[in-house]
């Protein structure tokens, strides 16, 4: 475990004071945002413009990646991210801030790039996995510590902005220090939605259902929490308790989607998860409510990773990586429209509007997956796709998953000024030949 972790740590510690800072900066903005007197429209509006970011800066931030190298694009858009962070309690302003959370979408996405593409390069085939997995728990539990750091002071104050940039601004750190080469950047195959759609309706659907459903979490859950009885901290602990919801109960149910038909075992956790919001819209603070959303968190979050892996089972190995591109943005459009959609009924219906919300769309999923002709077959019997409980960042990641073909890097060098920067008696990584990969069109 030693020798596998030490050439990655620096790429963990930098995920980590990202993921730690982001996660505090997203329910601290929302927060301050019922605090200015923002209608809850306005606020899913503002959330939807971090996922509007997302979407584009997965496709800007290659290019850039590839002129100018891993850590230079890292340490710019770290800066920036860190920069409007600060933007937004220097220019307390709903227009300002949704140009700001544009901005700091396109630059957090390709911070997942950066890190997702230079650990998918120091580790082989036989260790992916394990990898994938410790960048996963490592993702989920900083999201989760990230809530409690809200008790630390108002959101009125200066200090949870300050602490939020100083912990993306030092995500740097370790990145800058780190003495591992700078993989090049592997091209990502192509995606044809309408040859996903037709080889594999149902994972795209549930792929961006669950964006559309987690997007409007994202957003309006502190204002929900907030208006049915929370105060900050517990504002925090509702956050935290649904996020390691998803992270501790997304394990027993990958085994049943491992050992049991995947349609009928996303159909019971999608049913379950518009369910339990229906109990939710008669309970205000309480932790019964609390336990409630640990469980829906742990169904809700289940969704997006069920949907890879049956995908999985519906292509064939060279079509992976293309098809997990598709349901990424899927379900980043899902998540763009989803706080907009979410907000608007909350200011329309009050905060039992959300828990209807997640009901209704999700209710919607669970119908479509019923009711489906089973009309598309499997084209892979043995081995099937392997749950992999997951988040959705960047297609990078993608790279990482077990069921997933190595991609050999392009053949672009790494600058020669910044090989003269690296210790000469480290060999270079050679990836493993594989055969060349087609798209699933």
């Amino acid at each position: 475990m030693r020798t596998m972790l030490a050439p990655i740590s620096s790429l963990l510690v930098g995920v980590t004071l990202l993921l730690l800072g982001h996660g505090l900066l997203n329910t601290l903005l929302t927060l301050r945002g019922v605090a200015e007197g923002y209608s809850t429209g306005m606020i899913g509006l503002l959330m939807s413009g971090y996922f509007s970011g997302f979407l584009i800066g997965t496709w800007l931030a290659p290019s850039l990646i590839r002129r100018i190298g891993h850590i230079r694009t890292f340490s710019f858009y770290a800066a920036l991210a860190a920069t409007a962070v600060l933007l937004h309690v220097m220019i307390v302003n709903p227009w300002v801030w949704l140009v700001l959370r544009v901005m700091y979408g396109v630059a957090l996405v390709t911070l997942y790039i950066v890190i997702e593409s230079w650990l998918n390069a120091q580790v082989n085939g036989e260790k992916r996995g394990q990898v994938f997995a410790i960048y996963m728990a490592v993702n989920l539990g900083s999201l989760a510590a990230a809530q409690q750091l809200l008790g630390l002071d108002s959101p009125m104050a200066f200090t949870l902005f300050a602490l939020a940039t100083m912990l993306i601004g030092g995500a740097m750190m370790p990145i800058t220090l780190t003495r591992q080469p700078q993989p090049a950047l592997p091209d990502v195959p192509s995606t044809d939605l309408l040859q996903l759609a037709r080889v594999a309706p149902l994972p795209l659907m549930a792929a961006g259902i669950s964006g559309f459903a987690l997007g409007g979490f994202w957003g309006l859950a502190p204002v929900y929490a907030g208006q049915v009885g929370f105060d900050a901290a517990g504002v925090g602990l509702m956050m935290s308790v649904t996020i390691l919801g998803g992270a501790v109960l997304q394990w027993p149910i990958g085994l049943l989607s491992d050992r049991f038909e995947r349609r009928v075992v996303l159909l019971w956790v999608v049913t379950l998860a518009a369910a339990l919001p229906l109990v939710a819209t008669i309970l205000e603070a309480s932790n019964l409510l609390l336990g409630l959303m640990f469980v829906w968190g742990g169904l809700a979050f289940s969704i997006y990773s069920i949907a890879v892996a049956q995908m999985v089972d519906h292509l064939n190995p060279d079509e992976i990586l293309s098809g997990s591109s598709g349901l990424l943005l899927s379900n980043g459009f899902g998540a763009a429209l989803g706080p907009v959609a979410a907000g608007g009924l909350m200011h329309l219906g009050g905060p039992v509007a959300l828990p209807l919300f997640y009901a209704v769309s999700l209710g919607v999923l669970a119908f479509y997956a019923f009711y489906r002709p089973r009309k598309v077959m499997d084209l892979v019997t043995e081995p099937h796709g392997h749950f992999t409980p997951m988040l959705r960042t960047s297609p990078t990641v993608m790279e990482l998953m077990p069921d997933a073909p190595e991609v050999p890097p392009t053949e672009e060098s790494i600058p020669d000024e910044e090989l003269d920067d690296l210790p000469p008696e480290e060999p270079t990584l050679e990836p493993e030949t594989q055969p060349e990969q087609r798209t699933g069109s």
